[in-house]
């Protein structure tokens, strides 16, 4: 997804790569012909991600960088999915021009949690360091749902400090995607759910990453410029699809 969208983005523009194993992505966009600077980032360290911040500031950022059940533990989920979103948060607030965005890529697995009202309130308001992760879910699975919801409840957060500057800040929601990580999804022993899923779906195909940069691209436009706080739910009715699943039975 990254790639779709520093591609859809990055032309004519300087992009700067941040990323864990940046050189892939670089090679591939300088084939391209794309503006790239590439730059060793580790989203779960606070430091790492500011020493990126304070190269700006910058016109638009788009954070994607996550990990899922399916590659790993539910601490690490924590540390990159959680702490990761509210490190970007942090870091970058100050560091965008007015009249910029920042777009962080949640999921869908957002909008399946039912959380205590108290603990959303932590999830988006509390400092990432102080995030009481040994009394979160030990469950891969259910800490890639807790973690999304957070990441949609941080953006919410930020909202208004960030518009104190001129900025607007949301998040999107992929349903499914045709990535290396959404096949590992498809592969994994929720196969089955996740197929399922898919075929209750009102658009029933898993989606591509050029589905989630074109949303990103309208976000970070002017054609959305009295959106900010939001998340957009970009997967082809799949939650409809579960939230109405009885009647789609019935009928």
């Amino acid at each position: 997804m990254g790639l779709a969208i520093a591609r859809r983005l990055g032309s004519g523009c300087r992009i700067i790569l941040g990323d864990l194993n940046p050189d892939a992505a670089t090679a591939t966009l300088l084939g391209e012909g794309y503006n790239i600077f590439p730059l060793y980032v580790d989203v779960s360290s606070f430091d790492s991600v500011r020493a990126m911040a304070q190269l700006g500031p910058f016109e638009t950022i788009i954070h994607t960088a996550g990990v899922s059940p399916t590659m790993a533990t539910a601490q690490k989920i924590y540390e990159v999915d959680l702490r990761g979103t509210a490190h970007v948060i942090d870091a970058f607030y100050g560091q965008v021009k007015e009249g910029g965005s920042l777009v962080c890529i949640s999921s869908m697995a957002g909008h399946f949690a039912k959380l205590p009202a108290e603990l959303e309130r932590h999830l988006g308001s509390a400092k990432a360091e102080d995030f009481v992760l040994e009394s979160f879910p030990k469950d891969a699975g259910e800490a890639y749902v807790l973690a999304k919801r957070g990441n949609i409840l941080r953006v919410q957060a930020a909202a208004k400090r960030y518009g104190d500057q001129g900025v607007r800040i949301n998040s999107v929601s992929p349903g499914v995607i045709q990535t290396s990580m959404g096949a590992a999804e498809l592969k994994a022993p929720s196969e089955v759910y996740v197929q399922a899923m898919v075929g209750l779906s009102g658009c029933k195909r898993v989606g591509t990453p050029d589905d989630i940069a074109g949303v990103v691209a309208f976000l970070c436009g002017q054609d959305a410029s009295y959106i900010t706080g939001n998340d957009i739910l970009v997967d082809g009715g799949t939650v409809a699809g579960q939230v109405w699943r009885e009647v789609n039975e019935y009928e």
